[in-house]
């Protein structure tokens, strides 16, 4: 609506001798509870008018009349002016843009854009919260490539350190060669398993030696299990053999286990860093920064940042010794990205217990002069919580990513069964559909929260076909094309009415809000404003559908008209379930 904008600049020149920017035009959509579509504030405008905000909106609204086609009527409610358009303006904004059906696409920006998430670690299976980020990072990534960036989806796998080493001893000892085809387990499963029985063979061990009568602290640092594992992580660091060899192997297994997790989640990478080749990176990126005097050495060697000027605190970036801690690896990993991709922006999406370390992070690359910097941003989201009892956890404590997918569709056949939706279904489409709804319950429910929120997912509230959820969702697109496919609907034989219902209105002026909001998810960085839109569209369609009739339409072109907004409709909510990483079904 900028000609509003436009139209409102030239009314205030010509009634108070006043020009003004666009951007100092508040324009906004209309509050559902007034009438109107389009609000102009008109407070600002009193220090000029030297009238109160009610008397300067009617004459604003008495000159937007008279000299706009468009305008059909105002109101000023105290320093608000709402304006309704013409029933043309939404038909012609229909016929124009809405019902295109490269509609909701946005020109390149040229803008280049990392995105990385996941970052699992080696020595376990994915579970809850990797979930949220992979599908917090890879519907952002979709959201992105929509608002027209062009994205590259990474992951820096975490496959070295003295966690990936205690999987590795544990197995050496108590896995008498065990594979994951021995074991009927996914290689992710498998080596997680010895990871907690090295975990419990090590707490068995402190306490035989707090037994003896050692200090808890001193016993967990002489328990000889920890201490194999030291010397382990040493070997491999050295270069030995045959530790690398059995990391090698216990990764690959590793590996298959995460992609087939991968592919049940519907998320992908475009690039997969690896810490074991870049831990080392941030050396030469400290001996910079001694250089430039951004660092300084302390007397036993170790090299220091000092941030309390910034309001934050002296960092270590390299330890006494000459090894790396955790920021001078990512200090490299950052620039080697970098050096690969040539990125203008650089989103991290990480769990928001990595807050201070992310601010430390690009404050340093900053500070350094690293032009790039600026377009470094860190996602950070909260917690995912289950209300207790809820969902069982294969070891008592963090829920599997892989049980979690299984016990959604199960939920969503039990569900769907029971509604008895999937009428003329084979077994295969049944297998398809209980998948679908599943994985949408799944991933709406946990991405129409802000990131930044902490949430409690309750896997049978998200599988509701009436509430605020995926299925819901699912379930209006499937009706839509049902109500396509019995009137053989056929886009050519689109026809446009003189006027409007409101149910068709307010459709239209929302759908017509699409592209507006992909900018403002990608902005923001949040599928929850998709998440939300979308569900506004499958509310306001069930509205539309059970109030005007359409197969039945007493004059065709209303009835054809009403299957084209039917049609576009169908149109957004699949894009922008897609944004979400969720599939709609064809029918249900």
């Amino acid at each position: 609506m900028d000609f509003i904008i436009a139209e409102t600049l030239k009314a205030v020149n010509a009634l108070y001798q006043t020009q003004l920017a666009e951007n100092d035009i508040n324009l906004q959509q209309t509050r559902k509870e007034f009438e109107g579509q389009a609000t102009i504030v008109t407070f600002p405008f009193t220090r000029f008018s030297k009238k109160s905000p009610e008397v300067t909106g009617n004459e604003l609204g008495e000159y937007l009349q008279q000299h706009v086609s468009q305008i059909a009527s105002f109101n000023v409610v105290k320093g608000f002016l709402n304006i309704s358009l013409k029933d043309e303006h939404w038909i012609d904004l229909f016929k124009q843009n809405v019902s295109q059906a490269d509609y909701g696409s946005i020109p390149s920006k040229g803008r280049k854009v990392m995105v990385e998430y996941s970052s699992p670690n080696t020595n376990k299976p994915l579970h809850l919260g990797h979930v949220r980020n992979n599908l917090l990072g890879f519907s952002v990534s979709e959201i992105l490539a929509a608002a027209g960036y062009e994205v590259i989806k990474s992951n820096l796998v975490n496959d070295r350190g003295i966690h990936i080493c205690k999987s590795m001893l544990a197995w050496q000892k108590f896995g008498n060669g065990e594979t994951p085809e021995s074991a009927g387990l996914k290689g992710d499963h498998l080596v997680g398993k010895y990871y907690v029985i090295f975990d419990k063979e090590y707490k068995k061990q402190i306490d035989e030696l707090k037994e003896k009568g050692l200090a808890e602290e001193q016993a967990k640092k002489e328990a000889p299990l920890i201490r194999e594992a030291q010397q382990m992580l040493q070997q491999w660091e050295a270069g030995d053999e045959q530790v690398r060899s059995l990391w090698s192997k216990m990764n690959s297994w590793v590996y298959a286990g995460f992609e087939s997790t991968y592919k049940k989640l519907g998320v992908s990478f475009d690039k997969f860093y690896y810490e074991s080749n870049t831990y080392l990176l941030g050396k030469d990126i400290i001996q910079e920064g001694l250089d430039k005097g951004v660092f300084f050495k302390k007397d036993d060697g170790s090299v220091w940042i000092d941030l309390t000027a910034d309001g934050l605190d002296e960092k270590l970036v390299l330890r006494a010794d000459g090894t790396s801690v955790y920021i001078t690896q990512d200090l490299g990993t950052a620039q080697l990205k970098y050096n690969d991709f040539r990125m203008d922006d650089s989103i991290y999406v990480v769990g928001n217990e990595q807050d201070y370390h992310f601010k430390v992070l690009f404050l340093i690359l900053d500070k350094l002069g690293k032009s790039w910097a600026k377009g470094l941003y860190h996602l950070s989201y909260g917690m995912v919580d289950l209300p207790s009892g809820k969902m069982k956890s294969r070891e008592g404590t963090v829920v599997d990513a892989d049980d979690l997918i299984n016990e959604m569709i199960e939920t969503a056949r039990q569900r769907t069964e029971e509604l008895g939706k999937t009428e003329g279904f084979n077994t295969d489409e049944k297998d398809a559909l209980y998948r679908m709804i599943g994985m949408g319950a799944l991933k709406y429910f946990l991405l129409k929260v802000e990131p930044k929120k902490r949430l409690l997912f309750d896997p049978n509230e998200s599988i509701d076909f009436q509430g605020h959820t995926g299925p819901f969702i699912q379930y209006t697109h499937a009706r839509i094309k049902s109500v396509l496919n019995k009137a053989s609907f056929n886009v050519d034989n689109a026809s446009f009415p003189d006027e409007l219902t409101a149910t068709e209105r307010d459709l239209i002026i929302e759908l017509g809000n699409f592209g507006k909001l992909i900018e403002a998810a990608a902005a923001d960085h949040s599928p929850a404003i998709i998440a939300n839109y979308v569900y506004d569209i499958a509310k306001l369609y069930n509205r539309f559908y059970h109030e005007e009739t359409i197969l039945k339409a007493d004059d065709e072109r209303v009835k054809n008209f009403r299957l084209l907004l039917s049609f576009s409709t169908a149109n957004v909510i699949k894009k922008g379930m897609n944004m979400l990483g969720i599939e709609v079904p064809e029918r249900m």
